[in-house]
């Protein structure tokens, strides 16, 4: 079982959570704007992932480019840009799925074979 943070209007994330299904992964999907994680469990999965900071922001978002971030982000703190990741899910780059071991962001069929199935 793997959990999954998606937005349903999103089609790569539609793409990445019928991947998993159709290789029989059990995925716990949580809504990102509904259930947007907190910013502890954000640095959780920043430090499992082993990927810099940055590319947990969907940096091609209407809510990166309206706040401006692409100036901002590299004048905040790391503790900063979890709270402002965990202010708005749509910040957040997707989808990002986790088994609690392991963590991916964004969805490429090779990256998820030999890693969820």
């Amino acid at each position: 079982m793997v959990t999954m943070y998606g937005y349903p209007k999103c089609s790569t994330c539609v793409k990445a959570k019928k991947a998993l299904e159709n290789n029989g992964v059990e995925v716990d999907y949580k809504h990102i704007v509904d259930e947007t994680p907190s910013a502890a469990t954000i640095r959780e999965l920043h430090q499992k992932s082993g990927e810099p900071l940055k590319k947990f922001f969907n940096t091609s978002g209407q809510s990166y480019r309206a706040a401006g971030l692409k100036d901002r982000l590299p004048d905040l703190s790391e503790e900063e840009q979890y709270a402002l990741l965990a202010s708005d899910g749509m910040l957040l780059k997707r989808p990002i799925v986790t088994d609690g071991t392991d963590v991916t962001l964004g969805f490429k069929e090779e990256m998820y074979q030999g890693k969820w199935y």
